[in-house]
């Protein structure tokens, strides 16, 4: 399974493993980011909680 990054391409042989190194990190509560995530000025949360919980203002969870 190839996965284009920054101009590199991983292989992996199976999608956890493409998760474990390339989804991004909550900078809040550490968990790794699969699917929809929210990416407020650079930084990477699982979802508005954790946004807000850093100071970000103005995010909002949608359904």
């Amino acid at each position: 399974m190839p996965l284009r990054s920054k101009r590199r391409v991983h292989v992996f042989d199976c999608f956890s493993c493409a998760i474990h190194r390339m989804a991004p990190i909550c900078e809040h509560c550490r968990v790794q980011i699969i699917g929809q995530g929210v990416e407020v000025e650079g930084h990477w949360y699982c979802g508005a909680h954790c946004a807000r919980a850093e100071g970000k203002a103005g995010i909002v969870d949608r359904v």
